[in-house]
C-alpha cells in the first residue's frame, strides 16, 4: 500500500505532465471541472480543478460536489500516474471508479 505522500506526489506529477502538454491539448480539449480524488484503501481525497488541459489548484481533502470523481486504490493511483495501468482497463475491471457526465468522460479521456 502507498502512503498519502506517495499518492499526493503522483498526482503533482500528474499536473506537472499535463502542464507539459496543456498547450496542444486546450485546442482540442474544452473541459474546466471540479475534481476529487478518492483513495479508498488509505481514506483520504485530493481535489482541484482541470481548466485548460491542466489540473490545478491541487490541494488534501475531498470535495463532495466535484463534477468528476475517481475513487481508487492508493497502489492503483500510483500505477496509473506510472503508466503501467490503462485507464480504460482498469475502469472496466472496477478497480477504478470515476464518477461524471458522459461528455466530460470522452473529454477527460482524450486528456489522459
Amino acid at each position: 500500500m502507498a502512503s498519502v505522500d506517495e499518492c499526493r506526489q503522483a498526482l503533482q506529477e500528474l499536473a506537472a505532465r499535463l502542464d507539459r502538454n496543456a498547450e496542444t491539448v486546450r485546442e482540442r480539449i474544452d473541459l474546466d471541472r471540479t475534481l476529487a480524488c478518492r483513495i479508498t484503501d488509505l481514506d483520504t481525497a485530493f481535489h482541484g480543478r482541470i481548466t485548460g488541459g491542466r489540473l490545478v489548484e491541487l490541494t488534501d481533502g475531498d470535495d463532495p460536489r466535484a463534477k468528476i470523481a475517481l475513487s481508487t486504490s492508493s497502489d492503483d493511483l500510483l500505477a496509473l500516474v506510472r503508466g503501467d495501468l490503462d485507464v480504460t482497463s482498469a475502469v472496466t475491471s472496477r478497480r477504478v471508479s470515476i464518477k461524471a457526465n458522459p461528455f466530460d468522460l470522452l473529454k477527460l479521456r482524450k486528456l489522459l
